[in-house]
């Protein structure tokens, strides 16, 4: 609905969502296209975003271990949520089939509401005025927050979101994505400085 409210054919609508299957990656594009953005600059900022499921799938190539043949078209189902659903699963035959409903009735779903959504835009007038950018975002979060079991978790999901809220209003699009994933490493880091200050293994000069 956000897509053909924001010019785009019928045509290029469902073509947006059956090649670029990330719901953060086509809401860039498109709101870039409508602020009046070039192509150019659009797809810049949902490649940005895209990448971090480059990430879920070094993780979920491990995990899964799907035959090579197999792997080109999985890959066009790693995104948020079969991730966050797969990585909660005890053993990698429920991290399959995890991978593989939620993945397949997600893309059908995707694709057959951005039908609908695409042949009613008219009719339900302005779509910016019902928040469906927050729909993605909320269902990731839903799934995210149950395997946060750990202070470390936690604090890592902490300083990313406070990273990504606050360098959104002076990056562009998919950047502070890309800079909140620092946040790993830079709690890891404080707690090995931490923990090398309880041992007095830190040098007197940086204490």
């Amino acid at each position: 609905m956000t897509s053909a409210g924001s010019g785009l054919t019928l045509l290029q609508t469902c073509a947006l969502s059956l090649l670029v299957f990330t719901g953060a990656s086509q809401f860039a594009l498109v709101g870039a296209l409508a602020a009046g953005g070039g192509p150019f600059t659009a797809a810049a900022g949902a490649f940005f975003l895209g990448v971090r499921n480059a990430f879920y799938g070094l993780r979920l190539s491990q995990l899964l271990a799907l035959p090579r043949m197999v792997r080109p078209f999985a890959a066009q189902w790693v995104i948020d949520e079969t991730a966050a659903v797969s990585l909660a699963q005890p053993d990698r035959r429920s991290a399959r089939i995890g991978f593989l409903v939620t993945g397949l009735s997600l893309y059908l779903l995707w694709n057959l509401t951005t039908l609908l959504g695409a042949l009613g835009a008219e009719a339900i007038g302005d779509t910016d005025a019902w928040g469906l950018d927050a729909a993605g975002p909320a269902v990731f979060l839903a799934l995210l927050a149950p395997m946060l079991r750990t202070g470390t978790e936690r604090a890592v999901a902490g300083v990313a979101v406070l990273l990504g809220l606050g360098l959104l209003p002076v990056l562009p699009a998919g950047v502070p994505v890309l800079v909140a994933a620092l946040a790993a490493p830079a709690v890891l880091w404080a707690q090995g400085r931490r923990k090398g200050a309880a041992r007095g293994d830190v040098p007197e000069e940086n204490r």
